[in-house]
């Protein structure tokens, strides 16, 4: 799933290889995708893009925005995979295709869920809020934000919760938060009103410094980009590693189901002080 280190590598992609190009067709979806979400009727973004240029890129939390010369944008959020290819390698289903003037394309495909949105400035919707007005990890802002929230959230809340529920930190979910929480030591069920003043610092700190490595080299290894190619960051806990011994210290990793997701974690390195 495409979180912040994938969002600002497909943004910084698709800038470089996008902007300026004339858009010759939009084809709608070969396969009927239940969970696959768009505005409106998606067989008109054709006549509503048509014949528009790119002229921007963005990122921000859990989405990708592409702008266009006549005023609208095309975002899409964690659950689309998007690719630029040939003639040559077009699959046969997909969930939505932009044909450029130039016969270079843009694929975008749906796994389990997800929303491809064209919309004129007013999408509303709650998370694309979020993540657009949220403060990133790279902010000035960011360090009191983030001490803020132990202030307004349930003293019970775990750190999973507290890291990738109603996006408090844009672009922040499942799959990044294994590789930080690891880094800072931190037991994903642990409840936050646990937490010492070094705990919090530590975590501060482990969000910084592994979302830039991610984003440093190029998003993680559990994901691809526009060319379908892995990231460059090796995760250290995920459905591909939890097998392997402890990075730290050797011993086993564990992996469990919780709040709807898989949780990775050492035992060991990662204990859990709520109980």
């Amino acid at each position: 799933m495409m979180e912040l280190p994938e969002v600002n590598n497909i943004k910084n992609q698709l800038s470089e290889n996008i902007i300026g190009k004339r858009i010759k067709t939009v084809k709608p979806p070969t396969k009927i995708h239940k969970f696959c979400w768009y505005n409106g009727d998606v067989a008109q973004y054709d006549n509503l893009i048509k014949g528009a240029s790119v002229n921007s890129a963005e990122g921000f939390g859990i989405f990708v925005e592409i702008g266009f010369d006549n005023g609208y944008k095309l975002c899409f959020n964690d659950g689309v995979n998007v690719r630029l290819i040939d003639e040559d390698k077009i699959r046969k289903d997909y969930q939505l295709l932009i044909e450029f003037e130039d016969e270079s394309k843009l694929l975008f495909n749906v796994a389990m869920y997800g929303s491809i949105i064209l919309h004129h400035n007013d999408y509303n919707n709650e998370y694309y809020i979020k993540s657009k007005e949220g403060i990133s990890p790279f902010s000035s802002e960011f360090k009191k934000y983030y001490y803020d929230l132990f202030t307004k959230v349930k003293p019970v809340c775990s750190a999973k919760a507290f890291l990738a529920t109603e996006q408090r930190i844009p672009g922040i979910g499942n799959g990044v938060l294994q590789d930080i929480l690891f880094d800072a030591g931190i037991h994903p069920k642990r409840r936050i009103n646990t937490f010492t003043e070094e705990d919090k610092e530590k975590l501060l700190n482990s969000i910084t410094n592994i979302l830039k490595s991610m984003i440093d080299k190029g998003g993680r290894d559990t994901e691809k980009d526009i060319f379908g190619n892995e990231g460059g960051y090796k995760v250290l806990l995920s459905k591909n590693t939890f097998k392997s011994p402890c990075p730290k210290c050797g011993g086993v990793l564990k992996k469990e189901t919780y709040l709807g997701g898989s949780i990775y974690y050492c035992p060991c390195c990662q204990k859990n002080s709520s109980f």
